[in-house]
C-alpha cells in the first residue's frame, strides 16, 4: 500500500502539520463569533421608537354598496308588484287613521272609482276582479271617514283612484220639456233602440214616418208599443214621433214602450207609480242565450238513445 512507502509517510506527516496550523486561527475566529453572539441584542431589547397612533376610522366615508342589486319595491318578486304596493299603501293609511270617526255609507261622498279596465291600464298589470274588489273595499272604508276630519294624505290618495271627470262631482240637471213642448225619451230592448218625441195632441203616432198599423202588423206589437199611453189613459192626448232601429219586430215594440214611458214622465211626473207598476219604465236587460255545441238549442239536449 501507499502508506508502507517512506515517501508517502513523509508526505502524510507534512499534511498533518499544515492542518494543525490552519485549524488554530479558525478556532480563535469561532471563539470571537461566540462572544459576539453572547453580547448580541435582540429586537425586544432595542430602543423603542415613538410611533404615532392611527387615525380613527370614519365608517361614513365608505361607500355603502350592496352585495347584490336590491329591488326598488318589496313586492318586486310578486306577480303584480304595483298592485301590491297600492294595497300596502292603502292598508297602512287605514291602520294609521283607524281611530277617526266615520259616517254611514249613505252619508259618505259619492266617488267614481276606476273601472277594472281603467285600473289595469293605470297599474299596467292584469289585476283579477276579485283582488280589485278588495282594493275598492279599502277605498270605500277610507272614504267613510267624517268629511270634516279627513287628512290631506287620505284625500290625495283617494283622488288618485278616481275616474277622470267624476260623474258624481256634477249634479245632474233634471230633464224637462223643451221650448216647443217636446219631451224626448230613449229606450232599448235586445238589439233594438228607439227615440220618442212626445207632444200634446190628438193621439197621432208615426213610426219611422209610417203609421202604427204599417209599422207593426200584429195587434200585440201595436198594443205593446203604446202600452205606456194605454195604461195611463192618455192615448188621445199626445202625438208621438218615433224613430226605431235594429233588432226584430218584438224588440222594436218593447223598445218603444220604454222610450214612450220615459217621455211621458217629463210631461206628467205624477204618473211614475202607475207606469212603474205597469212595467212601462222598467228596463228589461234579458238577452237571447247562445246555442252551445252538442245541444239542439241553447239548453235542449238531443234525445238519449241506448243503442
Amino acid at each position: 500500500m501507499a502508506w508502507h512507502k517512506p515517501t508517502s509517510l513523509a508526505q502524510a506527516m507534512q499534511s498533518l502539520r499544515l492542518t494543525s496550523t490552519l485549524t488554530k486561527p479558525s478556532s480563535q475566529a469561532s471563539r470571537t463569533t461566540l462572544n459576539t453572539l453572547r453580547t448580541r441584542t435582540y429586537a425586544t431589547e432595542a430602543e423603542s421608537v415613538p410611533a404615532a397612533a392611527a387615525p380613527e376610522i370614519n365608517f361614513g366615508a365608505f361607500s355603502q354598496k350592496p352585495a347584490r342589486i336590491i329591488p326598488s319595491s318589496p313586492s318586486y318578486f310578486s306577480g303584480s308588484p304595483r298592485f301590491i304596493d297600492h294595497v300596502l299603501q292603502l292598508e297602512a293609511l287605514q291602520a294609521k287613521h283607524a281611530s277617526l270617526p266615520t259616517v254611514a255609507t249613505s252619508e259618505a261622498p259619492r266617488m267614481a272609482w276606476f273601472k277594472l279596465a281603467q285600473f289595469r291600464d293605470f297599474v299596467g298589470e292584469p289585476v283579477p276582479m276579485k283582488k280589485y274588489k278588495s282594493l275598492v273595499k279599502i277605498l270605500q272604508r277610507l272614504n267613510r271617514i267624517q268629511p270634516d276630519m279627513v287628512p290631506v294624505e287620505v284625500r290625495d290618495t283617494l283622488a288618485a283612484f278616481l275616474r277622470p271627470g267624476n260623474p258624481y262631482a256634477v249634479e245632474n240637471v233634471p230633464r224637462t220639456v223643451d221650448e216647443n213642448g217636446r219631451a224626448r225619451g230613449k229606450g232599448k230592448r235586445k238589439e233594438s233602440s228607439a227615440v220618442v218625441q212626445l207632444v200634446e195632441g190628438e193621439g197621432e203616432v208615426l213610426v219611422n214616418g209610417k203609421s202604427l198599423v204599417e209599422a207593426f202588423k200584429r195587434v200585440h206589437d201595436r198594443e205593446s208599443a203604446l202600452w205606456a199611453l194605454r195604461c195611463t189613459q192618455r192615448l188621445d192626448k199626445y202625438n208621438a214621433w218615433i224613430t226605431v232601429r235594429g233588432g226584430g219586430v218584438t224588440g222594436q215594440a218593447e223598445a218603444i214602450t220604454l222610450a214612450l214611458g220615459r217621455a211621458l214622465l217629463l210631461h206628467e211626473p205624477g204618473l211614475k207609480p202607475i207606469l212603474r207598476k205597469a212595467g212601462a219604465i222598467t228596463v228589461d236587460a234579458r238577452r237571447v242565450e247562445r246555442k252551445k255545441p252538442g245541444h239542439v238549442k241553447a239548453r235542449k239536449m238531443p234525445t238519449w238513445v241506448k243503442r
